[in-house]
């Protein structure tokens, strides 16, 4: 996986009932851009050190096919 600065890391669900949860990456860990990356959360404004798992993809920023706020209602 790799990303860079302004991108969105979309980590989906792991059990019925979880939500996706969409953060915009404001540092890359690496010089070839890849993991550990720190996040801010959309959903709460928290930032934090993520090492993204298997259920995660990262989007650009002008990736328009997903809403910026999550799934659409």
């Amino acid at each position: 996986m790799q990303a860079n600065i302004g991108d969105r890391l979309i980590v989906e669900g792991t059990h019925l009932g979880d939500s996706r949860r969409i953060g915009v990456i404001t540092e890359v860990g690496h010089a070839d851009h890849t993991p550990p990356y720190r996040v801010r959360w959309l959903d709460t404004g928290h930032e934090a050190l993520v090492f993204p798992g298997p259920d995660a993809r990262v989007r650009p920023p002008a990736d328009d096919d997903e809403p910026v706020g999550g799934p659409a209602s």
